[in-house]
């Protein structure tokens, strides 16, 4: 049995950074997605005009600009808290109207999984491997 000493507890938070530059990844492709149409497509940056919309204007910018942050540790609590709250935000605004209540049969399972693991990581904060703790601001 693992106690205070055992492995798990003395990697924890090791694997907290882990969790968060793995998923700081994840969304930040989404965001790139978004904005610049990668990695599928050819480096097309969207148009001024769109974006001024919620999507992929402020969502793809939230998505890489946040993202990006997040991986690299830096202001980790405010920004997984906002984008907790933008992936809230998205589940019932694009996928919760499907009239499924079950986020796996209306598509929002990663926005129910972004929302949580970020709401979590806003509590946590960053882990050892952060920029954050290297400003002593974790």
């Amino acid at each position: 049995m693992a106690g205070n000493n055992g492995i798990w507890t003395r990697n924890a938070p090791i694997l907290l950074s882990i969790l968060r530059i793995v998923t700081a990844f994840l969304f930040l492709c989404h965001g790139a997605d978004k904005l610049f149409n990668l990695p599928e497509g050819p480096f097309t940056l969207i148009s001024s005009a769109k974006l001024l919309t919620l999507a992929p204007g402020l969502a793809g910018i939230l998505e890489f600009g946040g993202g990006l942050l997040l991986l690299f540790g830096l202001f980790s609590r405010p920004i997984a808290f906002i984008l907790s709250g933008e992936m809230a935000f998205a589940y019932f605004m694009v996928h919760f109207p499907h009239n499924h209540v079950f986020p796996y049969l209306n598509g929002g399972d990663s926005a129910v999984l972004f929302c949580f693991v970020f709401l979590y990581l806003s509590a946590a904060g960053p882990g050892p491997w952060s920029v954050d703790r290297a400003r002593g601001r974790a």
